[in-house]
């Protein structure tokens, strides 16, 4: 496979990113549990108020992973396509969640966790790093977000 197209400048690449946070609704997320042995689930997101928004059951490994390492890699699923958010996570239960990131993540994906099942929990995962590449060639510049601050 012959690379065609040439690189994005990271302008056009955050925009990219910005427009997939807004229309994708599965993402994938990586976490760790405490003796390091990995987790990687899709789940639905919602991008609201500059970060992503997750929920799961507190009772599956994700959950647990999310509420007690504070972290997360998360990414879509396209290899051509790469987005990569690296990220801290906020524990919310369906009582305490914001109710404008609650209606955002129903509006989106149909479905409201505070109305189904007590173990559900919403995660806020605030992005500290975020990278997006198509291809090798545009693998320098990739970085867009560090430390929680755009970089474009």
């Amino acid at each position: 496979m012959k690379i065609a197209e040439p690189p994005r400048t990271p302008e056009q690449r955050k925009a990219d990113l910005l427009v997939r946070l807004e229309r994708e609704i599965d993402i994938w997320v990586a976490t760790a549990d405490a003796e390091g042995m990995p987790c990687l689930v899709p789940l639905w997101f919602v991008w609201h108020d500059e970060a992503v928004w997750l929920c799961t059951r507190l009772t599956n490994p994700t959950g647990r992973n999310l509420r007690d390492g504070s972290q997360a890699r998360l990414a879509f699923g396209d290899t051509r396509d790469v987005v990569l958010v690296d990220g801290d996570v906020e524990t919310f239960t369906c009582a305490e969640v914001p109710p404008a990131a609650a209606e955002a993540f129903r509006a989106k994906t149909g479905w409201d966790p505070r109305e189904d099942h007590a173990s559900y929990a919403f995660f806020q995962v605030r992005p500290r790093a975020m990278q997006a590449w198509c291809e090798a060639h545009e693998l320098p510049r990739r970085h867009l977000m560090r430390g929680g601050s755009w970089a474009v």
